[in-house]
Formats: structure tokens, C-alpha cells, sequence
């Protein structure tokens, strides 16, 4: 269980101050929102994979998709 520390996700009704419930997992597929380590920096995004490029999607308009340039690991689904 995780406390919701943004408002990334808020479109998505996953708001600042929300407990989560995350299944540990290292596998994502397409449309799963996920717990991540990105570039040193952990998140809650939408994974998005589309004929091999692989970026994190943020459930609002404010905020851009994160495309890895480091490093990229799924912690939890």
C-alpha cells in the first residue's frame, strides 16, 4: 500500500493523499497504470508501449509523458 503524493493522476481519480494498492511486478503491458523507478525517480503513470517505444503517461493535462533515458524499472502494476 502506497500514499498518493501528486496530482498526476488525478483524471484517472488517483489523488494527492489516496492510498493505493500495487501487486509487486516487474511485467507491464500497454494501458496498465504503474509504480516505476524512472531515471532515479519513482512515479504512478500510465505504461504505454507502441511498437517498442516505451514511455510514461500522466492521467493529466499539466503534466508531459515521461520518455526513459536512463532507465526504466516496474516495480509494481
Amino acid at each position: 500500500m502506497l500514499t498518493v503524493s501528486g496530482d498526476s493522476m488525478i483524471d484517472a481519480h488517483i489523488a494527492k493523499g489516496d492510498l493505493v494498492i500495487a501487486e509487486r511486478s516487474e511485467k507491464a503491458r500497454d494501458g496498465d497504470i504503474v509504480i516505476a523507478e524512472v531515471d532515479g525517480e519513482w512515479t504512478m503513470k500510465y505504461f504505454r508501449d507502441r511498437g517498442g517505444k516505451i514511455w510514461l503517461e500522466p492521467a493529466n493535462k499539466n503534466y508531459k509523458p515521461i520518455y526513459p533515458t536512463e532507465g526504466l524499472r516496474i516495480a509494481a502494476i
